[in-house]
């Protein structure tokens, strides 16, 4: 018998191998054309990250929005919001992706903002809160900052995807001609167009612990909540997009509020009409994640998911907690990631890693038995609204964590600093330190400079930021160069004398996008500087910019005279990027922005060595923390 099947498999070998040599010439083109095909589209599977996120391949497929891409194997999860705004889906869909690495895959992150702005580039912090900087220069929605704090990644600008930006491609690539004469509507071309977005952005290697990689699994936000006028066109693009990839590769969740009435009632009537509302546009939700005071009981999740036809096992309740850090975990304990891998058909990779265990031990050790908390005077404008300051909130909060220290924030309001009978000075004088973040626009500027003279004077250590590095270095040359008559360029007009002046490679007629953004080098003189030890001996550092303004290189050589140094500067040594104050504790200011670098497990240099400084571990300044040694690990 066996002898049988041996003969029976060498006759076709022999077939085939005269077939080979048979071959015609053109059939031999034929078969490399067909090679040549299956190699690009693995290079295009395997592309690292680009710092413009702009690959050719991007740019060809959302030209051509009316003839979707192929789509590849990816996994992908959608999240939308239902009942308000401002849920907290990015900090669920970060916390989502935190639990998922945990099991050994690598995830990417996309988010949809309805709006028709390009980019978050030119919005007011007071209506829509910080404007976060990527690594390309992007503007982006200050979700993404999230995504890269929980994740530990870099995003590119494509990962904030924006009604505008959706719409300047279809109507560029109509202007072109590309769609051949046809009729350009919302359906399929504004749709299609957002498909191959999604598709194509999640293909970009994300940027992580210093390596390049290809995502396993992408998540998407959608912004806004569902049923608003202008995030139609995304719904049913998602919706197309799961039947084209497949509902065994995809996942759609919803985050809904539940409210709590007079006599401690939840109720769970807005989950069920939002999902109702979900369901008109063709999709329904396969878990949902309810946001709540206080954790939403089992009884009221098995009414939800009767209502809502979703399984039990897939009603998760995200109630608050005393520190968003601990969500991550939260989610993990009711489950979510074996149902999110059973649902898109994928198995756990490693054994569950601990380290946000360790992280959540390590915090709640520090409330416990923490000396007395170090507090940090915020001097600025926007102390209204929080979330215009986020990043410098959560770097300030990752380094007393890495430093052992409960963080308390004294938040002054830099205009009230011009009276000197102000209450806002007892604040100010009671912190262990002071911080000027980065602004525009001259309101509150002349407190700030105020805010940075007692720090000067006092020897409390200053951390200044952007704006807060240029003022620190006109209110040195007002008082210790005794040049009364200096100004900025932005706040004082009438100054003949400028120590900060704009840039003349920026636009001063279009806003959005002009700025110096994005992640460039700078490189720091001399290694026996604060700067040197604060980034642990590194002769250079990459850190994110947003500014149109620099200090004025005419004035370099007195200030260095009189003991301000510029101890960081970039390439061509015409740019002024750190100061240093000398015989001062710690007087440090970074033109550029170093909070968006800032990591839960990896704190950002500057906010460590300020944290550090002010709680007067002055010893430790240089040192990584023990936290980030072992995470590195």
């Amino acid at each position: 018998m066996s002898s049988v099947h041996g003969q029976g498999r060498k006759t076709p070998q022999k077939r085939k191998t005269r077939s080979n040599t048979s071959k015609s010439k053109k059939e031999k083109a034929m078969e490399k054309l067909e090679e040549s095909k299956e190699v690009k589209k693995t290079s295009i599977r395997k592309s690292s990250y680009s710092k413009q996120a702009n690959t050719p391949q991007v740019n060809r497929l959302l030209s051509f929005g009316s003839q979707p891409a192929s789509f590849s194997p990816m996994k992908y999860i959608f999240i939308c919001g239902g009942s308000i705004s401002g849920l907290g889906k990015g900090v669920t869909v970060s916390s989502i992706g935190a639990v998922l690495q945990l099991h050994g895959f690598s995830v990417t992150s996309i988010k949809i903002d309805p709006y028709l702005n390009v980019d978050a580039g030119t919005m007011s912090p007071f209506e829509h809160g910080e404007v976060y900087v990527l690594e390309d220069g992007g503007e982006g929605d200050l979700d993404l900052g999230n995504y890269e704090r929980y994740l530990d990644i870099n995003l590119g600008s494509t990962h904030n995807l924006t009604t505008g930006k959706v719409y300047s491609k279809v109507i560029e690539a109509e202007r072109r001609g590309d769609y051949l004469g046809k009729t350009v509507q919302v359906v399929p071309h504004i749709t299609n167009a957002i498909m191959d977005w999604i598709n194509i952005t999640s293909e970009i290697g994300v940027k992580a612990q210093d390596k390049n990689e290809l995502a396993d699994i992408c998540l998407v936000e959608v912004g806004g909540t569902v049923g608003d006028l202008e995030s139609g066109a995304y719904y049913e693009a998602i919706r197309q997009f799961i039947l084209k990839k497949g509902e065994e590769n995809c996942a759609l969740g919803f985050v809904s509020y539940i409210p709590r009435i007079s006599g401690g009632e939840l109720k769970s009537k807005p989950t069920q009409h939002g999902v109702k509302e979900l369901r008109s546009l063709g999709l329904s939700p396969d878990f949902i994640v309810c946001r709540s005071e206080v954790e939403v009981p089992h009884e009221l999740k098995q009414k939800i998911a009767s209502f809502t036809n979703v399984k039990e096992d897939c009603v998760y309740s995200a109630h608050n907690v005393d520190d968003i850090l601990f969500v991550p975990e939260l989610l993990e304990s009711q489950g979510i990631a074996d149902a999110l891998l059973r649902r898109i058909r994928l198995v756990s990779q490693t054994k569950r890693s601990d380290k946000w265990d360790q992280l959540i031990t390590r915090i709640k050790t520090i409330k416990e038995n923490s000396k007395d908390a170090v507090k940090i005077a915020m001097a600025g404008k926007y102390t209204g609204l929080q979330d215009s300051y986020l990043s410098v909130i959560k770097a300030l909060e990752f380094g007393a964590i890495n430093a052992g220290r409960q963080l308390e924030i004294l938040w002054i309001d830099s205009s009230k600093l011009k009276n000197p009978e102000d209450p806002a000075w007892e604040n100010l004088k009671e912190a262990d330190g002071i911080l000027v973040p980065g602004g525009f626009g001259g309101r509150g500027t002349e407190g700030k400079e105020l805010a940075i003279k007692y720090a000067r004077e006092n020897n409390v250590p200053f951390l200044g930021i952007c704006l807060g590095m240029q003022l620190a270095v006109l209110e040195f040359l007002r008082n210790v160069c005794e040049i009364s008559d200096i100004g900025h360029e932005e706040l004082h007009d009438n100054c003949d004398k400028k120590a900060i002046v704009f840039m003349p490679e920026i636009s001063k007629t279009m806003k959005g996008g002009t700025m110096r953004l994005g992640s460039r080098h700078t490189y720091i003189k001399d290694p026996d500087s604060l700067a040197s030890k604060v980034y642990y001996g590194a002769s250079s550092v990459y850190e994110r910019h947003r500014h149109r303004y620099e200090v004025n290189i005419e004035y370099r050589k007195l200030v260095e005279e009189k003991g301000l140094v510029f101890s960081g500067e970039d390439g061509n040594k015409e740019r002024m990027e750190i100061i240093e104050l000398e015989n001062h504790p710690f007087f440090f200011g970074t033109q550029f922005h170093p909070e968006f670098t800032s990591r839960p497990f990896k704190p950002n240099p500057c906010f460590y060595s300020f944290i550090l400084a002010a709680s007067g571990q002055f010893d430790k300044i240089g040192e990584r923390s023990d936290l980030e040694i072992e995470y590195s690990c």
